[in-house]
């Protein structure tokens, strides 16, 4: 008879008992084993990091919808949440843009039509569509990478001129609602000085007209006037009259 190995010899010393509670034991660590690694892979969140893409800034990203729907943005048109539009405190009229949400990956393309945030430590703001496209609604505010795509040139207005004689001020924008007319005003004074409101009656009607500076000479206006509409604002050079 062949000489039993010392594990051999071991398992015929431990009782029956204690052989089924060993083997209990070890089906249940190998089972507690498994159901962990399970829940770890089902439970965890998958982050994609994409890396900076060189040539392209980084900015700190929020979003604006409902509140602002349907009312005229910086650039005169009316800003609609679905459409895919950002808000820049710089950026000329027009200028589009393609948004990379880093932990996703995901990109829209936007147009820049609106001015602001001017809220610490934000840099862009994006329509609703543009937010839930990269998936930034529910965070509200995130880093981007954003992309330079060039520039629609039709936001490049042309100044024109409607007096000849000085002093001079510059037009840029006509509003029946106050609050539409405050609301250009205090994006215009993040830049230029000399902003106010000036109050017309027009065939019955009351309108608020935003003007920009007082010159003495066209040439002063007009270097003003150009500045403006590079920006992509529909201006006039008119005759300055007194705010009373």
């Amino acid at each position: 008879m062949a000489r039993k190995g010392l594990a051999g010899r071991l398992r015929e010393c431990i009782p029956p008992v204690i052989k089924t509670q060993i083997f209990a034991a070890a089906r249940l660590i190998v089972i507690a084993l498994i159901l962990a690694v399970l829940l770890s892979c089902g439970g965890r969140r998958t982050t994609y990091r994409v890396p900076p893409p060189s040539g392209r800034d980084v900015m700190v990203a929020s979003w604006y919808g409902e509140k602002f729907h349907g009312r005229p943005t910086a650039s005169g048109e009316i800003f609609n949440m679905y459409d895919y539009t950002a808000a820049h405190k710089k950026l000329p009229f027009g200028t589009r843009l393609r948004i990379t949400n880093p932990e996703n990956g995901r990109s829209v393309v936007v147009k820049v039509n609106d001015r602001g945030p001017y809220v610490k430590g934000r840099d862009i703001d994006l329509s609703y569509a543009s937010a839930r496209k990269i998936g930034l609604i529910r965070k509200g505010t995130g880093r981007v990478y954003v992309e330079y795509l060039g520039r629609d040139n039709s936001y490049v207005r042309p100044v024109r001129f409607i007096d000849k004689r000085g002093p001079f001020t510059v037009q840029v924008a006509s509003f029946r609602d106050l609050s539409n007319a405050f609301r250009l005003k205090s994006i215009l004074e993040h830049t230029y000085e000399d902003v106010y409101i000036m109050k017309v009656w027009l065939r019955g009607e009351r309108f608020y007209r935003v003007r920009v500076g007082r010159a003495l000479r066209r040439v002063d206006a007009g270097s003003l006037a150009e500045r403006l509409s590079r920006e992509g604002y529909r201006v006039l050079v008119m005759r300055f009259e007194e705010v009373l």
